[in-house]
């Protein structure tokens, strides 16, 4: 009979029959359970592109081992998971819930779960391991794998439950996909994660949810961290959140920011959300005309810059920092590769590249992308300083519906000839 602890399955590739890649294994499914009778594991919640989280039932499943989960067809059923009443995620629910170990009566922690698959072809939650709780601080014992009625109190109930096991699992996740997993998880739950993101970490993620989560995780916050967090985030990012809370509110949290954070979100704010002014980025890569093709390069490789941000190096007089003293031009990075590395950035400026003013809209704006076919361009006001750059992730997020992050992707359109049904479809 395979077993297999489900935390270690986080990540692990879904593979087809034929090894056609399908998704990732992101959590497990399982029955709610009274009593000591092991809970039947119902499926797999499965990552499907950047964003969709699908079920795919156990029955559907051949073979589990260290490099991937086989399923026995590569058809499957591209409705986006919807947690039901009666169903408990493992790693979402379970992982670091309080228990009792019931022969001795003691407090413990849940460390993982142990599937295990039977004879009738189920998969049930047969073992637990758990580190006890030992002493009046609670200090954690060695791990123990228990049977599944040697413990009592693992319910939904979120009482208890704490964030050290979900933290670990999503250490090696994109904070995009930290974010749609945050967004399936119960609000409580989603406060505990928040207090045990750092402060950096905790900004990235809060980039990538929908505008009323931010919120909701923003207000948790003591006054004092949320300005932490926010002097971490880019400031077009802190300016939009900032903008959708009350003024009063938005102002407090700007004035316990750090002034040298805090002011290019106010310059920021200051543009309609809509326009380039709006739209932008204030701290793109601006070099002096002096500084060599690798010294722009060192530049462009910066891991912290994203990529549209790095396609473009904007060349500008003293100072550096935006709003610039007069803008010269700009440097493609692909240029950038096919010089010498000790030319200087002035003898190879584009100068000729069409400004956006802080003012154009932002169908101005998509118009300008599209017609030169760029992902980044400068921001130039009327005295001619760079004040920032706008990039297309910028664009595409404002033209995107406001939603969009709650509901990532649209559902599939239906085949032309209906599959014929698999066994193991149903969820119930």
């Amino acid at each position: 009979m395979a077993r297999v602890f489900v935390a270690r399955m986080v990540g692990l590739p879904v593979l087809g029959p034929d090894g056609e890649r399908i998704g990732r294994v992101r959590d497990a499914v399982c029955a709610v359970s009274v009593g000591p009778r092991p809970p039947r594991v119902l499926g797999l919640v499965v990552m499907v592109g950047s964003r969709r989280r699908i079920f795919v039932p156990m029955l559907r499943v051949t073979a589990v081992d260290a490099a991937a989960v086989t399923l026995a067809t590569g058809q499957v059923n591209l409705r986006a998971f919807a947690q039901r009443p009666n169903e408990v995620l493992v790693v979402g629910e379970m992982l670091d819930a309080r228990v009792r170990v019931v022969d001795h009566d003691a407090d413990a922690q849940v460390a993982d779960v142990l599937m295990e698959h039977q004879r009738s072809r189920d998969w049930l939650v047969t073992r637990v391991a758990v580190r006890e709780l030992v002493g009046r601080l609670g200090r954690r014992g060695p791990i123990q794998v228990l049977p599944w009625a040697a413990i009592s109190g693992l319910s939904l109930d979120e009482t208890g439950q704490g964030t050290e096991q979900l933290l670990s699992t999503f250490e090696d996740m994109r904070p995009a996909d930290i974010a749609h997993a945050l967004m399936d998880l119960p609000q409580r739950r989603r406060h505990d994660v928040a207090d045990g993101l750092g402060d950096d970490r905790l900004a990235d993620v809060l980039e990538e949810l929908p505008s009323s989560e931010q919120q909701d995780l923003l207000r948790h916050l003591s006054t004092e961290r949320a300005a932490d967090v926010l002097e971490e985030m880019d400031p077009d990012d802190a300016a939009d959140l900032l903008a959708d809370l009350p003024g009063a509110e938005s102002e407090e949290l700007l004035g316990l920011m750090e002034p040298e954070e805090s002011e290019p979100v106010r310059r920021l704010l200051s543009y309609s959300s809509n326009t380039a002014g709006g739209l932008m980025t204030p701290e793109p890569i601006v070099l002096q005309p002096g500084a060599t093709i690798a010294e722009a390069l060192a530049h462009v490789r910066n891991p912290d810059i994203t990529p549209a941000l790095a396609s473009m190096v904007f060349v500008c007089r003293p100072p550096t920092a935006t709003p610039t003293g007069r803008y010269l031009g700009c440097v493609h990075s692909q240029r950038l590769l096919r010089e010498a590395p000790s030319d200087l950035v002035a003898g190879v400026l584009d100068s000729e590249l069409t400004r956006i003013g802080p003012d154009a809209t932002l169908a101005e704006v998509t118009r300008y992308f599209a017609t030169y076919n760029l992902v980044c361009g400068p921001v130039i006001d009327e005295a001619g300083h760079l004040v920032g750059a706008v990039t297309v992730d910028d664009v595409l997020d404002h033209l995107l519906p406001e939603d969009w992050r709650s509901h990532p992707d649209p559902e599939p359109a239906p085949p032309a000839t209906p599959p014929a049904p698999v066994p193991g479809a149903s969820r119930a």
